[in-house]
């Protein structure tokens, strides 16, 4: 299940949500409640002339909702998603700011459902919970990072993709996230690169700048992968030839890494320089290791990501296939 790309609003509102505020019978309240679809904090509604007797009197006849001490919606049916994200800023107050996943899906992403809608704050904000948001506090100095083209407070997906990334248990799930803001044209590799030296004390900034320029196919891409290396930690055999091309999109892209086994055959592990292949790209390079198989070659395939985020699973997969140990080829001469 994903997300469905709503930028900026939300979802699709409920016509029964809206019935009150989309009307003339608020004229000095037209303008924000629009903006904020219908929910609004008693402040707003005070500097709108609205005392806190004609705030109750809406309550009361059952026009209006208190959705929370400070905050109303204009209307008598539940919230739908996108006024529960303007609840949650209003109620958090006014450092509030949507962030991690939930400014995620407001810039567009469509990536894996979260139902909590996920609140920032200043360290110092004492916010009371309420059900189904999660308030976050922060000493980071995350004012800077806000997206000033949203009606709702938010991040810019740049931040928010990667302090979301940064929470995430599993790497590769992570670094897949960071890929799709790419891949949906929400932001560019330079930009979360410059995000992540924003962000003080990220976690795994490191190998996200990594992936990062595996991403972007540049000149920061993973050239420092050394396949024979990693074999020498491991205790195995490097493999006898190492070269690298750049296809046609300038993507670094690790083939023929070869190893004449043991009992004659010979292993060629390819690793992609890239962490997404195009459809296109992706038929040629299986036309391509079709020939390197006619060949008599066996192929295996890695990403360059994997090579760094999971590197034993690689190590494992070349000593199963029978890539031997330093010196056993000597020795069994």
């Amino acid at each position: 299940m994903h997300l469905v790309n709503h930028p900026d609003s939300s979802g699709p509102a409920d016509p029964r949500a809206d019935a009150l505020w989309r009307t003339n019978r608020y004229p000095e309240l037209a303008d924000v409640a629009a903006r904020q679809q219908g929910v609004l904090s008693r402040s707003q509604l005070r500097d709108r002339g609205w005392g806190r007797h004609r705030v109750d009197t809406e309550i009361t006849r059952g026009r209006w909702t208190a959705v929370a001490p400070m905050v109303v919606a204009m209307q008598n049916a539940p919230l739908v998603r996108g006024q529960r994200m303007w609840l949650g800023v209003l109620h958090a107050g006014p450092t509030a700011v949507l962030t991690h996943s939930t400014a995620c899906e407001v810039g567009g992403l469509t990536w894996t459902v979260d139902p909590t809608i996920h609140v920032l704050t200043s360290k110092s904000d004492d916010v009371a919970p309420l059900p189904g948001l999660r308030f976050r506090q922060s000493r980071r100095h995350y004012r800077d990072w806000l997206d000033r083209r949203s009606s709702l407070p938010r991040l810019r997906i740049e931040h928010a993709a990667l302090l979301t990334a940064e929470r995430d248990r599993y790497l590769r799930r992570a670094v897949g996230l960071l890929a799709a803001t790419v891949q949906q044209g929400l932001c560019t590799p330079d930009g979360l690169l410059l995000a992540i030296s924003q962000i003080r004390k990220l976690r795994h900034g490191a190998i996200f700048q990594l992936a990062l320029g595996d991403i972007a196919g540049g000149a920061q891409s993973f050239a420092e992968i050394d396949v024979g290396r990693l074999c020498d930690e491991a205790g195995l055999e490097p493999p006898q030839r190492q070269r690298m091309r750049i296809d046609r999109e300038g993507r670094r892209r690790y083939l023929d890494c070869e190893w004449v086994l043991l009992d004659g055959r010979i292993l060629v592990l390819e690793i992609d320089g890239s962490f997404h292949m195009r459809t296109t790209h992706w038929v040629k390079d299986m036309k391509r290791e079709r020939s390197v198989v006619l060949s008599g070659r066996t192929v295996l395939r890695c990403s360059s990501v994997e090579i760094r985020l999971d590197p034993q699973a690689i190590v494992d997969d070349l000593r199963a296939f029978g890539v031997p140990t330093r010196f056993v080829r000597d020795h069994s001469a």
